[in-house]
């Protein structure tokens, strides 16, 4: 396997795009690149939210953002969150995702994070599968309000 992961640029957003759009995640329904610009302008404005890209040659074949917060508890040790990670169809099952998740927790580990949380659709058990291959474990329960 010849892929790379880093932080993403503008230039890769149309990329991105194109993973997101994805039947497993929106199905089609995504930002224009125009929009997509302007919100990832705004990570700047976020000290450590960060988008990352796989990419094999120049083609985006998977991506995750990362966000890694400062805590009062925890003796102010600080967490990261993985969202949004997504592998291109065609490419899943070929160790991209276990590369892109081995680099989410070693951008966790240099940032001093005592874990590294992610969460996933209840319907995406191959994804649970796998994230728990990687040492991933099931931990307490996430609540959300749609609004």
């Amino acid at each position: 396997m010849n892929v790379t992961v880093r932080q993403a640029t503008t230039a890769d957003l149309a990329g991105v795009l194109a993973l997101y759009a994805q039947p497993d995640l929106d199905d089609g329904k995504v930002l224009s690149e125009a929009q997509a610009r302007q919100i990832f302008a705004q990570f700047a404005q976020y000290p450590n939210y960060r988008l990352f890209v796989a990419l094999d040659g120049h083609t985006a074949v998977g991506t995750f953002a990362l966000l890694v917060m400062h805590n009062l508890a925890h003796r102010g040790m600080p967490s990261a969150i993985a969202e949004d990670v997504v592998v291109a169809e065609s490419r899943q099952g070929q160790g991209i995702g276990r590369h892109m998740m081995a680099y989410a927790v070693e951008q966790a580990r240099l940032a001093g994070c005592y874990k590294l949380a992610l969460s996933s659709n209840r319907k995406r058990k191959d994804a649970h599968a796998f994230y728990e291959s990687l040492g991933f474990a099931q931990h307490g329960l996430s609540f959300v309000i749609e609004i």
